[in-house]
């Protein structure tokens, strides 16, 4: 796990001491994410750079060092990531008679680059990877984002340079560089609390989608192709549908699980995981348990706050699994603490709240760890999300029912303020009592009105439904389009197929990959193993959700190792306690913030939806939590970096 930086001015107006000097200023700012060395290759007759931050894991010797270059001299390399197969693919072309001078994977990767060809080696690499590869042959330049985008690349033309590397800030130390904000970037930000891809913040600057690659050239064309893509695998998926017995359905997965996690655990430092409790964190702790004759290191962290905390959870399952655990009962303070680094960690606007707790956990792992096992990717993967069930039972009403009936019926649920609606939800058992109750009724009534299921889908996750930017012009934000790979009868696949191209790499995956990169902890996720994916993608409805409940048969797989008493509850997230934070310890930090004075300065929000949102939220008339913390982290972002 690393940092990569580069640039390549075909103009060729530095020096090869200057290039050096460039490159290693922009390496610099990735800092945290490879703290145990650096590197830099230059080749000044094309004005090309590559640089390196080295977060040693796999071959610890200098002879893992990047850049690194082909045996032949054709390529040179710096990357992010790991392979994981390596091993099995060195002997392999050890067998074709390639010769290797180090243990790592990256002289393993280039030597198939070379052997097969650039995407017929993506297509044996079992790993997470971002690539910046130079063809010193054919002058051309192939950036390479791994298949679910686990690791992060960026890349664009500002100011007659090619800029590429793993996050935006890498480019500010080059004179070139001249940051123009993306107004349709903050808009996206606003509703859906991440920037997907290929948006970045900057405008000129893209994030490279999740299983593609692109081949530019000494001319500045480029050449963007998918090599790797989920959306014809989710197409194929009813055509390679599992039929017969469940259980065969449920050994294979059980298997697959067990191969991914193996590969996870190939490392030359220590190795943990991320231990929640939940179905897919204990998925992953019982499977490396399997591989290891030594007790897992497992992390979790608490909270005071008992709707917050699922500490005691994760315990119950580490003392079943002998795991050798570690938890950390967080204060509010500490979590609040966190809060002004955000920008830095992130380095683009990006308002998951929950990235609060996963920096604190990757933290506290990384106090005993170099690399740590999580759990993202099943809810995507295996439809864990509360909204799948939702629209699949709402489904053929939204259908059926006139749009006018529904209408209708959404102004009759209004007719009860949010505060009735929480006093009526109190009546219900503990255990059915929905959160934000009066909310989420005011929230539906809304959606209510919309066309279809899909409107509906992207209306559930929407902070804001007009985004409040300014100018108001800034394009209308929208989820990833499905249609031409799955039908509109396939509502689960649709919803599944949404989140898996755009909120689990850009929001999941850059919350992870941030947090961790911030103390220098490597995070791989082993549900996200391709192989995995592809499974999924095989499983009929009935093997995900029943009776309400989805990742039926990864529950089945777990059931094999973890008792079901000790897993199976109420799905809980992974949050803080924005809402009361907002309204006490926090109150005069937003007031700020949020003041017409402020937001006039930065001059990207329009304040006065904002302040009476924020006016709404102080005085417990509504909960309006998640859209604060979306104009909160733009303007917090905005005063670091614009």
């Amino acid at each position: 796990m690393c940092g990569i930086a580069g640039f390549w001015d075909a103009r060729q107006r530095y020096d090869g001491a200057t290039l050096d000097d460039l490159a290693r200023r922009m390496a610099d700012t990735l800092y945290r994410r490879g703290p145990d060395g650096e590197g830099v290759w230059v080749d000044p007759a094309a004005g090309l750079a590559l640089a390196h931050r080295r977060l040693a894991i796999i071959d610890l010797t200098p002879g893992g060092a990047q850049p690194m270059t082909s045996a032949s001299g054709r390529f040179v390399v710096t990357y992010n990531g790991e392979i994981y197969n390596y091993a099995p693919l060195r002997a392999e072309l050890t067998e074709l008679g390639c010769r290797f001078q180090t243990q790592s994977d990256t002289e393993v990767m280039l030597a198939a680059f070379e052997t097969w060809g650039i995407e017929s080696a993506l297509a044996r690499f079992i790993g997470m990877f971002a690539v910046a590869l130079w063809d010193r042959r054919d002058r051309r330049l192939v950036l390479i984002r791994d298949r679910m985008g686990v690791k992060p690349l960026y890349w664009g033309s500002v100011g007659g340079v090619l800029f590429f590397g793993s996050q935006p800030k890498a480019f500010r130390p080059h004179p070139a560089w001249r940051g123009e904000i993306d107004r349709d970037a903050i808009a996206a930000c606003l509703a859906f609390n991440y920037i997907p891809a290929p948006l970045s913040v900057w405008r000129g600057v893209r994030a490279l989608r999740p299983g593609h690659l692109v081949e530019i050239d000494a001319d500045g064309r480029s050449e963007e192709r998918c090599y790797w893509d989920v959306r014809a695998i989710a197409a194929r998926g009813p055509d390679r549908a599992l039929a017969g017995d469940p259980t065969a359905a449920e050994d294979e997965l059980d298997a697959l699980l067990s191969d991914a996690v193996k590969w996870r655990l190939v490392s030359d430092v220590p190795v943990g995981a991320f231990l929640s409790g939940g179905f897919d964190s204990s998925t992953v702790v019982a499977q490396m348990q399997r591989h290891t004759t030594r007790p897992v290191r497992t992390f979790t962290i608490g909270f005071a706050e008992a709707n917050y905390d699922e500490a005691a959870d994760a315990r119950a399952v580490a003392q079943h699994l002998r795991t050798d655990h570690t938890e950390l009962t967080v204060t509010p303070r500490e979590a609040r603490d966190v809060i002004p680094e955000l920008p830095d960690f992130y380095d683009e606007p990006f308002a998951d709240s929950s990235a609060i707790p996963t920096f604190l956990v990757s933290r506290l792992a990384r106090s005993a760890v170099t690399v740590s096992l999580s759990g993202d990717g099943g809810d995507e993967a295996f439809a864990g999300y509360t909204r799948f069930d939702v629209i699949q039972r709402l489904g053929p009403m939204l259908d059926i029912a006139p749009r006018a009936l529904r209408c209708g019926l959404g102004r009759a649920i209004t007719l009860l303020s949010p505060e009735a609606w929480n006093r009526v939800s109190g009546l219900l058992p503990r255990s059915l009592r929905p959160r934000l109750a009066g909310d989420r009724a005011h929230k539906l009534a809304h959606l209510l009105s919309l066309r279809d299921g899909d409107d509906f889908y992207d209306g559930m996750q929407r902070m804001w439904l007009v985004p409040p930017t300014m100018p108001a012009a800034a394009k209308m934000p929208c989820l990833a389009s499905v249609d031409g790979w799955i039908g509109r009868d396939q509502r689960l696949a649709r919803m599944q197929l949404s989140d898996m191209i755009a909120y689990l790499p850009d929001d999941i995956m850059v919350k992870v990959d941030r947090a961790s990169m911030a103390v220098s902890l490597e995070s791989r996720e082993p549900l996200l193993d391709h192989r995995v994916i592809e499974f999924a993608w095989r499983l009929p409805p009935a093997l995900k959700i029943r009776a309400g409940r989805g990742k039926w048969l990864l529950r089945r797989v777990l059931h094999r190792h973890v008792p079901r008493a000790l897993v199976e509850r109420p799905k809980m997230g992974f949050n803080v306690p924005i809402d009361g934070w907002l309204r006490g310890p926090l109150r005069e930090w937003a007031e700020d913030l949020l003041s017409e004075r402020s937001i006039a300065q930065a001059g990207l929000l329009d304040p006065v939806p904002i302040r009476q949102r924020l006016a709404e939220h102080q005085a417990g008339a509504r909960n309006w939590h998640n859209s604060l913390w979306s104009a909160l982290m733009i303007q917090s972002w905005q005063h670091r970096w614009a």
